[in-house]
């Protein structure tokens, strides 16, 4: 891996940023408390295994059938990034969402990557533009795959245990938190490209 500063910033933002898997995870914790709560962050866990090994299935095929989609996937994710940056800069805090019975199930954690664009998209910029290009084979695209899955599940637990701090520290300066975030997406958009 040529990036590993812009692949480790952009692993760290997408995965502790505010999004659905870490405020529905937070809005759990705050309402069942920390141990009920558990179970939809293991789901989330498998879920987001699932798509990323899906998405590294995808990834190899188009490199092996079209080795010229390099280029186009890369342009792709930093086009995605960018998106990334500027929803991250523009975001304003949310009041707490209003949770619906029974989300802090391992199954509503697991459902809920299926239907979470932002997984899904940032799966397969992940690893059409950070992995396959340097790794193909099925055991890295695994180990990767449950690291990244692992990260997302340390993301929802840090949100989920610490949530209402981190909620009114982002709320009391969200504007500053989002310039820092958006300039580190920016920055791994740009490194993608060089």
């Amino acid at each position: 891996m040529t990036n590993l500063a812009a692949f480790l910033s952009y692993i760290l933002v997408a995965n502790f940023a505010p999004g659905p898997n870490t405020i529905i995870s937070m809005s759990n914790a705050s309402l069942y408390g920390f141990k009920k709560s558990i179970m939809f962050n293991v789901g989330v866990f498998f879920g987001v295994f699932i798509i990323f090994a899906l998405s590294s299935i995808f990834s190899v095929a188009l490199y092996d059938f079209i080795p010229s989609i390099k280029s186009i996937m890369a342009y792709i994710g930093a086009a995605y990034i960018l998106w990334l940056a500027w929803q991250t800069y523009k975001s304003k805090p949310r009041s707490e969402e209003k949770t619906q019975k029974r989300t802090n199930t391992f199954l509503s954690g697991l459902l809920l990557q299926f239907v979470n664009p932002s997984v899904i998209i940032y799966s397969l910029a992940t690893i059409s533009t950070f992995i396959v290009p340097y790794y193909k084979s099925v055991f890295m695209l695994a180990s990767f795959s449950v690291i990244l899955a692992f990260v997302g599940f340390v993301g929802t637990c840090c949100w989920a245990l610490f949530g209402s701090i981190f909620q009114k520290f982002l709320v009391k300066n969200y504007k500053a938190v989002n310039i820092v975030m958006s300039m580190l997406l920016v920055y791994c958009a740009v490194s993608l490209l060089l």
